[in-house]
């Protein structure tokens, strides 16, 4: 069965470069990619708080021009290297973001979503580009891949993963890293960075658990000591040049433990990696 990804776009070049990076990582698998738009009407009326209704003359407008942004993307896309095993279709929608989002995954079963982290306005500061951090934390379907705007395409060979092995992890959490490291031959670099001198024997437990579920994917541990964890995950990506930052974002996560607000400013809009949200 294809994979279903799932990008959304508003035709600016960071989400161009998030549909090229996205199109590239999963050059080898057969995949249909689903392009969402999410067309407002503020360049339509001046009457903002009023939606035009489907039918009206100013919704059809913003629907064609929708379409007809979607004609130039798949123009653009033609002068990639022709992927057989790729097919497109596109959809355009006035409903909110978030709520497309959800919609499309229920009806296609999407696998994965993918957006780049800043939109059309692109202003310095916004963490993610808010639309990428709702995605991250709302959607809980499937994972949620984020890709800073100036990230070129490589065939990722080291993923890290940070943890504080505090949680007992799941195999079927582990379902999409495992096939991305193995598709593309990396190493999953497991990062602990510690705050205390030693494991606990629950940390200890969980620590051996998450080697059997990797077992069959090359992986690799080290430890860190920094307090500042934000600091920590991206001096250790830096320092080795990865590719890539995955985590598992239970309820609430994101913005707690680990993940705190700092880490999504300092992996976030400053990150020169894609970044993967698994569930």
């Amino acid at each position: 069965m294809n994979k279903r990804i799932l990008i959304p776009t508003d035709f600016s070049k960071n989400a161009l470069n998030a549909i090229r990076y996205t199109v590239d990582l999963y050059a080898k698998l057969n995949c249909d990619f689903y392009f969402l738009n999410v067309f407002s009407f503020e360049k339509y009326t001046t009457n903002s708080l009023n939606i035009p209704e489907e039918g009206s003359a100013v919704y059809e407008q913003a629907k064609e021009d929708s379409e007809k942004n979607f004609v130039k993307l798949l123009d653009t896309l033609s002068l990639h290297p022709e992927n057989l095993k790729h097919n497109y279709y596109t959809e355009s929608t006035s409903n909110f973001l978030s709520e497309a989002i959800k919609k499309i995954i229920n009806e296609k079963n999407i696998d994965l979503v993918a957006m780049g982290t800043k939109g059309a306005t692109g202003s310095k500061g916004v963490l993610f580009g808010s639309n990428t951090v709702i995605a991250m934390e709302k959607i809980r379907e499937c994972p949620v891949l984020a890709i800073p705007e100036h990230v070129s395409f490589m065939s990722p060979k080291e993923i890290v993963f940070p943890t504080d092995y505090k949680d007992v992890y799941k195999r079927s959490e582990f379902r999409y890293l495992i096939e991305l490291a193995n598709m593309h031959h990396a190493e999953i670099a497991i990062l602990h960075l510690e705050k205390n001198k030693e494991l606990t024997k629950t940390q200890e437990s969980n620590k051996q658990l998450l080697s059997l579920i990797l077992s069959e994917t090359a992986h690799q541990f080290h430890t860190l000591t920094e307090k500042n964890l934000g600091k920590g995950i991206q001096s250790f990506v830096e320092s080795r040049e990865s590719d890539m930052v995955s985590f598992i974002n239970r309820k609430h996560f994101f913005f707690g433990n680990v993940f705190s607000k700092p880490l999504i400013k300092e992996i976030g809009y400053d990150s020169d990696v894609p970044i993967l949200a698994l569930h």
